[in-house]
C-alpha cells in the first residue's frame, strides 16, 4: 500500500519550558483515502496538521509525504496540497473572483474556480465583496480556495461547520469526487455525522497522544452492543424488547414476533461515533 503520509514518533514543544503538545504519534494515512483527525480542542490536531503543511518544522521524528523525507521539500510542495483553514482568510473588500482570481495566481496550475463558484452557491455572489458574504458563503469560498491548485492532498478544518444541510452535502458530494480521483483528503471536524458518512480511516488524539486509529465501522463494532432494539405491537400498545444478535436463529420470541407480524420497527445497537468519541477522549465534544 502506497502511503501519502508516514508518521513515525513525532514530537513536538512550542518551547521547552511548556514541555511536548505531541507525544510520540505514529500514523500511516493511505493515498487516496480520507482521513479524520479528530480529538477535543487543545488536544494536538491543529499542532499535527501545521507540521504536516509545513508551517511547524521545528519537530522531532520523522514524516514522509509519499516516501520522501518532509524536510527535504521545498516551496514546491505547496503546489501539491490545498489547505482549507478552519477560519476563513480572505480579503474582504475584493469580491469571491477577485479573491479567488489572486489566490490562483499564486500556483502554477488552477482549476476553473468559476465553475466550483457556480456549484457552490456563490455564483450570483461572484462579483460581491467578500465583507458582505455570510459566514456560510465564506466557509463555501474557503473550501474552493482549497481545492483551487488541484493539489494530491487536500487538508479540510470543519469543512461543513456552520453550513445548511443542503450546502454541506454539496461540499461532501465535492469531497467524494475528489477521492474518486485519487486525492488524500485529510478532515478535522467535530461533526461525527460527517466522519461516519465521508472517512475510511479515523485516528483519536488527546492531551497530544494517539489514542485510537482505525475505521468508523471497525469502532462501532468493537464499542458497541450486539444486539437489537425490536419495537412491537401488542394489545397493551408499543412495546420493545432487546435480542442478542447471535442468538436470533433460536429466540423463540423474537421468531414469534416475526411470525405474528407484530414487529414495528428493529434497530442493531452499533454505538454512535459520537459516543466512542467521549469514550475514547473521555471528552464531550460539542
Amino acid at each position: 500500500m502506497e502511503y501519502a503520509f508516514e508518521i513515525n514518533s513525532l514530537n513536538f514543544a512550542y518551547s521547552s519550558k511548556r514541555g511536548n503538545v505531541l507525544h510520540d504519534i505514529s500514523l500511516k494515512i493511505p493515498k487516496g483515502s480520507i482521513f479524520g483527525l479528530l480529538g477535543p480542542s487543545g488536544a494536538g490536531k491543529s499542532t499535527t496538521q501545521k507540521i504536516l503543511i509545513k508551517l511547524l518544522n521545528d519537530y522531532q521524528g520523522d514524516v514522509r509525504f509519499f516516501g520522501q523525507s518532509l524536510n527535504e521539500l521545498g516551496q514546491a510542495y505547496y503546489e501539491r496540497i490545498g489547505v482549507g483553514f478552519e477560519m476563513p482568510v480572505h480579503f474582504n473588500k475584493l469580491s469571491g473572483y477577485e479573491n479567488m482570481k489572486f489566490f490562483a495566481s499564486l500556483y502554477q496550475r488552477h482549476i476553473d474556480f468559476e465553475k466550483l463558484m457556480i456549484r457552490v452557491g456563490l455564483g450570483n455572489a461572484m462579483h460581491q465583496q467578500v465583507g458582505q458574504y455570510s459566514k456560510g458563503m465564506k466557509m463555501r469560498l474557503n473550501f474552493v480556495k482549497a481545492l483551487l491548485n488541484d493539489g494530491d492532498v487536500l487538508f479540510l478544518d470543519e469543512p461543513t461547520n456552520g453550513l445548511d444541510p443542503a450546502n454541506a452535502r454539496i461540499l461532501k458530494d465535492i469531497i467524494l469526487e475528489e477521492k474518486a480521483k485519487g486525492k488524500t483528503i485529510i478532515i478535522t471536524t467535530h461533526l461525527m455525522g460527517d466522519v461516519e458518512e465521508l472517512c475510511d480511516e479515523v485516528a483519536f488524539i488527546a492531551n497530544g497522544k494517539l489514542l485510537e486509529s482505525s475505521n468508523p465501522k471497525a469502532l462501532k463494532l468493537k464499542y458497541g452492543v450486539r444486539e437489537i432494539k425490536v419495537e412491537y405491537q401488542d394489545k397493551e400498545g408499543l412495546k420493545q424488547h432487546f435480542f442478542p444478535i447471535e442468538k436470533l436463529a433460536s429466540d423463540a420470541f423474537f421468531q414469534q414476533l416475526i411470525q405474528e407480524d407484530r414487529i414495528v420497527t428493529m434497530h442493531s445497537q452499533e454505538t454512535s461515533l459520537d459516543k466512542i468519541f467521549i469514550l475514547i477522549t473521555g471528552e464531550d465534544h460539542a
